[in-house]
């Protein structure tokens, strides 16, 4: 039959070192470089903000193309365009630098569908093209220049 518990282990009687057993050698003792601990560093206070910046832009293209709809604004393209090119910067401003494409993309598809095409279809023509180009364009400089100030700031906290 098997046993249900873990054997106990052998038991060791003492020896005293005088009864002429042998001791075993201290080996020498090995300096050890010592490393610089390791400090944990809490994420900014933009990080949460930079997560969540994609899903919030959408958001808000959302509630923009809404706004726009029922106030009747949506008729004027041009007027439109420099709105959702306030908004890509605004998202890009606090999303990671490598998102801001996306974000332009995002909205630019709310923007193309619903403004200038009116029934959710995402078309190609040169009017499309423009509206794209803009907001990848708003993204990119508000994307780099939000990380150049990030830069800085890491940079002049160092010194």
């Amino acid at each position: 039959m098997a046993a249900l518990h873990r054997p106990a282990p052998a038991r060791r009687t003492y020896v005293p070192h005088a009864s002429g057993i042998p001791r075993t050698p201290r080996l020498p003792r090995v300096a050890v470089p010592r490393t610089r601990p390791v400090r944990r560093t809490r994420p900014g206070p933009g990080a949460l903000a930079r997560d969540l910046a994609l899903p919030l832009g959408a958001l808000g293209a959302a509630l923009l193309v809404t706004a726009l709809l029922l106030t009747g604004t949506a008729a004027h393209a041009t007027a439109a365009l420099a709105v959702f090119a306030l908004l890509t910067a605004a998202v890009s401003l606090l999303a990671r630098p490598v998102l801001a494409p996306v974000v332009a993309l995002v909205s630019w598809m709310f923007y193309d569908g619903f403004v200038l095409n009116q029934r959710s279809d995402l078309a190609f023509r040169p009017q499309d093209r423009t509206g794209l180009l803009v907001l990848l364009l708003a993204g990119v400089t508000a994307a780099g220049c939000a990380a150049a100030v990030r830069a800085l700031r890491r940079h002049t906290g160092r010194r």
